[in-house]
Protein backbone atom coordinates (compact mmCIF):
# COMPACT_ATOMS: atom_id res chain seq x y z
CA UNK A 1 0.00 0.00 0.00
CA UNK A 2 1.39 3.37 -1.23
CA UNK A 3 0.34 6.52 -0.52
CA UNK A 4 -0.43 7.53 -4.38
CA UNK A 5 -2.49 4.05 -4.47
CA UNK A 6 -5.98 5.45 -6.27
CA UNK A 7 -8.60 2.94 -3.48
CA UNK A 8 -12.26 2.38 -3.05
CA UNK A 9 -13.29 1.69 0.82
CA UNK A 10 -16.58 0.72 -0.31
CA UNK A 11 -16.02 -1.22 -2.96
CA UNK A 12 -13.79 -3.19 -0.89
CA UNK A 13 -9.64 -2.88 -0.27
CA UNK A 14 -6.92 -4.71 1.58
CA UNK A 15 -4.75 -3.01 4.00
CA UNK A 16 -1.76 -3.82 5.19
CA UNK A 17 -1.16 -2.20 9.19
CA UNK A 18 1.58 -2.25 11.30
CA UNK A 19 -0.45 -2.30 14.60
CA UNK A 20 0.71 0.02 17.50
CA UNK A 21 2.06 -1.47 20.98
CA UNK A 22 -1.18 -1.44 23.63
CA UNK A 23 -3.77 -1.00 20.54
CA UNK A 24 -6.65 -3.69 20.51
CA UNK A 25 -6.90 -5.04 17.19
CA UNK A 26 -10.72 -3.03 17.25
CA UNK A 27 -8.97 -0.10 18.21
CA UNK A 28 -7.19 0.16 14.97
CA UNK A 29 -10.73 -1.22 13.57
CA UNK A 30 -12.21 2.08 14.89
CA UNK A 31 -9.70 4.71 14.05
CA UNK A 32 -9.65 3.54 10.38
CA UNK A 33 -13.37 3.51 9.66
CA UNK A 34 -13.39 6.94 11.58
CA UNK A 35 -10.87 7.80 8.57
CA UNK A 36 -12.84 6.61 5.95
CA UNK A 37 -16.14 7.54 6.95
CA UNK A 38 -14.88 11.36 7.15
CA UNK A 39 -13.28 10.97 4.31
CA UNK A 40 -15.89 10.11 2.57
CA UNK A 41 -18.85 11.73 4.18
CA UNK A 42 -20.72 8.52 5.33
CA UNK A 43 -21.87 7.20 8.43
CA UNK A 44 -21.66 3.77 7.94
CA UNK A 45 -18.75 1.50 6.39
CA UNK A 46 -18.17 -2.16 7.04
CA UNK A 47 -14.68 -2.89 8.19
CA UNK A 48 -13.17 -5.83 9.95
CA UNK A 49 -9.65 -7.61 10.73
CA UNK A 50 -8.61 -11.03 9.77
CA UNK A 51 -7.05 -12.02 12.65
CA UNK A 52 -6.92 -10.48 16.18
CA UNK A 53 -3.51 -9.40 17.49
CA UNK A 54 -3.10 -9.27 21.53
CA UNK A 55 -2.68 -5.57 23.09
CA UNK A 56 0.81 -6.10 24.31
CA UNK A 57 2.24 -7.37 21.12
CA UNK A 58 2.65 -5.16 17.40
CA UNK A 59 2.99 -6.16 13.71
CA UNK A 60 0.77 -6.85 11.06
CA UNK A 61 -3.07 -6.92 10.96
CA UNK A 62 -4.64 -7.22 7.83
CA UNK A 63 -7.88 -5.24 7.78
CA UNK A 64 -10.50 -5.30 4.72
CA UNK A 65 -13.16 -2.81 4.09
CA UNK A 66 -16.43 -2.37 1.86
CA UNK A 67 -17.29 -5.66 -0.01
CA UNK A 68 -13.83 -7.32 0.69
CA UNK A 69 -15.24 -7.32 4.05
CA UNK A 70 -16.85 -10.88 3.15
CA UNK A 71 -13.24 -12.56 2.38
CA UNK A 72 -12.13 -11.78 5.46
CA UNK A 73 -12.50 -15.66 6.79
CA UNK A 74 -9.99 -16.08 3.60
CA UNK A 75 -7.15 -13.81 4.96
CA UNK A 76 -7.66 -15.53 8.85
CA UNK A 77 -6.79 -19.00 7.41
CA UNK A 78 -2.91 -18.00 6.23
CA UNK A 79 -0.26 -19.26 8.44
CA UNK A 80 1.24 -16.60 10.63
CA UNK A 81 4.82 -15.91 11.46
CA UNK A 82 6.03 -14.42 14.55
CA UNK A 83 8.84 -13.45 16.18
CA UNK A 84 9.35 -12.40 20.11
CA UNK A 85 11.08 -12.76 23.49
CA UNK A 86 10.22 -15.76 26.13
CA UNK A 87 11.25 -14.78 29.54
CA UNK A 88 12.25 -17.87 31.21
CA UNK A 89 11.84 -18.48 34.96
CA UNK A 90 8.62 -17.00 35.94
CA UNK A 91 4.79 -17.15 35.11
CA UNK A 92 2.40 -14.26 35.01
CA UNK A 93 -1.50 -15.63 34.69
CA UNK A 94 -2.11 -13.69 31.56
CA UNK A 95 1.05 -15.55 30.30
CA UNK A 96 2.82 -12.32 28.72
CA UNK A 97 3.29 -8.65 30.29
CA UNK A 98 -0.20 -7.55 30.75
CA UNK A 99 -0.64 -9.31 34.61
CA UNK A 100 1.87 -9.29 37.50
CA UNK A 101 4.53 -12.07 38.20
CA UNK A 102 2.77 -14.61 40.50
CA UNK A 103 5.92 -17.19 40.30
CA UNK A 104 9.79 -17.77 40.54
CA UNK A 105 12.13 -20.39 39.53
CA UNK A 106 16.12 -20.89 39.69
CA UNK A 107 16.66 -21.42 36.13
CA UNK A 108 20.58 -22.02 36.68
CA UNK A 109 20.30 -26.07 36.08
CA UNK A 110 18.63 -25.17 32.42
CA UNK A 111 20.83 -25.18 29.22
CA UNK A 112 19.89 -24.40 25.62
CA UNK A 113 19.70 -28.46 25.19
CA UNK A 114 17.39 -28.31 27.46
CA UNK A 115 15.31 -25.84 25.77
CA UNK A 116 16.08 -27.34 22.04
CA UNK A 117 14.12 -30.53 23.28
CA UNK A 118 11.34 -28.88 24.82
CA UNK A 119 10.98 -26.34 21.59
CA UNK A 120 10.73 -29.89 19.35
CA UNK A 121 7.90 -31.24 21.93
CA UNK A 122 6.10 -28.17 20.91
CA UNK A 123 6.56 -28.20 16.99
CA UNK A 124 3.94 -30.28 14.76
CA UNK A 125 0.63 -30.77 15.57
CA UNK A 126 -1.24 -31.09 18.81
CA UNK A 127 -3.97 -29.54 20.79
CA UNK A 128 -3.17 -25.90 22.72
CA UNK A 129 -5.03 -24.87 25.48
CA UNK A 130 -5.66 -21.32 24.91
CA UNK A 131 -4.92 -18.65 28.01
CA UNK A 132 -7.70 -17.55 30.35
CA UNK A 133 -6.85 -13.71 29.60
CA UNK A 134 -7.83 -14.61 25.64
CA UNK A 135 -10.52 -13.36 23.69
CA UNK A 136 -12.12 -16.83 23.81
CA UNK A 137 -15.87 -17.35 24.33
CA UNK A 138 -17.37 -19.04 26.82
CA UNK A 139 -21.16 -19.32 27.47
CA UNK A 140 -21.04 -16.06 25.13
CA UNK A 141 -18.41 -14.17 27.23
CA UNK A 142 -14.70 -13.31 26.73
CA UNK A 143 -12.43 -15.25 28.67
CA UNK A 144 -10.33 -12.59 29.70
CA UNK A 145 -13.79 -10.67 31.55
CA UNK A 146 -14.34 -13.49 33.34
CA UNK A 147 -10.67 -13.84 34.37
CA UNK A 148 -10.45 -10.25 35.62
CA UNK A 149 -13.46 -11.12 37.70
CA UNK A 150 -11.56 -13.79 39.23
CA UNK A 151 -13.94 -16.90 38.16
CA UNK A 152 -12.75 -20.19 37.09
CA UNK A 153 -13.10 -21.60 33.74
CA UNK A 154 -12.48 -23.97 31.63
CA UNK A 155 -10.67 -23.47 28.33
CA UNK A 156 -11.37 -26.01 25.51
CA UNK A 157 -7.89 -27.17 23.46
CA UNK A 158 -7.66 -25.85 20.23
CA UNK A 159 -6.31 -28.37 17.03
CA UNK A 160 -2.93 -26.23 16.12
CA UNK A 161 -0.01 -26.45 13.87
CA UNK A 162 3.70 -24.91 14.19
CA UNK A 163 5.27 -25.36 11.54
CA UNK A 164 8.94 -24.18 12.47
CA UNK A 165 9.64 -23.04 15.59
CA UNK A 166 13.20 -21.37 15.23
CA UNK A 167 15.15 -20.34 18.83
CA UNK A 168 17.15 -17.54 17.36
CA UNK A 169 18.80 -15.80 20.42
CA UNK A 170 19.30 -17.85 23.59
CA UNK A 171 20.63 -15.28 26.64
CA UNK A 172 19.21 -16.67 28.97
CA UNK A 173 16.39 -15.98 30.86
CA UNK A 174 15.73 -14.37 27.50
CA UNK A 175 14.69 -16.97 24.74
CA UNK A 176 14.26 -15.10 21.18
CA UNK A 177 12.30 -16.65 18.73
CA UNK A 178 10.79 -17.65 14.73
CA UNK A 179 7.51 -19.30 15.21
CA UNK A 180 5.23 -20.34 11.78
CA UNK A 181 1.92 -21.50 12.92
CA UNK A 182 -1.64 -22.04 11.50
CA UNK A 183 -4.02 -19.65 12.48
CA UNK A 184 -5.61 -19.95 15.90
CA UNK A 185 -2.36 -20.70 17.75
CA UNK A 186 -1.18 -18.42 20.99
CA UNK A 187 2.28 -17.80 21.63
CA UNK A 188 1.06 -16.99 24.64
CA UNK A 189 0.41 -20.21 25.47
CA UNK A 190 3.42 -22.23 23.65
CA UNK A 191 5.78 -20.31 26.17
CA UNK A 192 3.94 -20.82 29.11
CA UNK A 193 3.97 -24.59 28.14
CA UNK A 194 7.64 -24.16 27.32
CA UNK A 195 8.07 -23.14 30.90
CA UNK A 196 5.82 -26.01 32.28
CA UNK A 197 7.56 -28.42 30.57
CA UNK A 198 11.13 -27.04 31.47
CA UNK A 199 9.55 -27.16 35.09
CA UNK A 200 10.87 -23.39 36.08
CA UNK A 201 7.88 -21.13 34.53
CA UNK A 202 8.31 -18.88 31.14
CA UNK A 203 6.07 -15.86 29.59
CA UNK A 204 6.14 -13.98 26.30
CA UNK A 205 7.55 -10.22 27.10
CA UNK A 206 7.82 -9.84 23.21
CA UNK A 207 5.47 -10.30 20.16
CA UNK A 208 5.47 -9.24 17.01
CA UNK A 209 3.79 -10.45 13.97
CA UNK A 210 5.70 -10.51 10.88
CA UNK A 211 3.77 -11.96 8.05
CA UNK A 212 -0.36 -13.79 7.99
CA UNK A 213 -0.87 -15.70 4.63
CA UNK A 214 1.18 -13.83 1.56
CA UNK A 215 1.62 -10.52 3.07
CA UNK A 216 4.78 -9.68 5.21
CA UNK A 217 4.99 -6.46 7.75
CA UNK A 218 7.24 -4.83 5.56
CA UNK A 219 4.18 -3.53 3.36
CA UNK A 220 2.16 -2.58 6.20
CA UNK A 221 2.32 1.32 6.75
CA UNK A 222 1.11 2.66 10.03
CA UNK A 223 -1.97 3.39 11.69
CA UNK A 224 -1.40 6.83 11.98
CA UNK A 225 0.36 7.53 8.20
CA UNK A 226 -2.75 5.62 7.13
CA UNK A 227 -5.05 8.59 8.54
CA UNK A 228 -3.26 10.94 6.84
CA UNK A 229 -2.88 9.37 3.48
CA UNK A 230 -6.76 9.34 3.57
CA UNK A 231 -7.27 12.52 4.64
CA UNK A 232 -5.03 14.06 1.63
CA UNK A 233 -6.52 11.58 -1.07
Amino acid sequence: MKENDVLDFQAGEVLLLDKPYGWTSFDVVKKVRYAIKQKLNIKKIKVGHAGTLDPLATGLLVICTGRKTKEIQHYMNGTKEYTGTIFLGATRPSYDMETEINKTYDISNISKEDIEKVKEKLTGEYLQVPPIFSAKKIDGKRAYDLARKGEEMQMKKNLIHVHSFELTKVDLPNIEFKIVCSKGTYIRSIANDMGELLGVGAYLSELRRTKSGDHDVSQSIEVEQFVSMVSVM
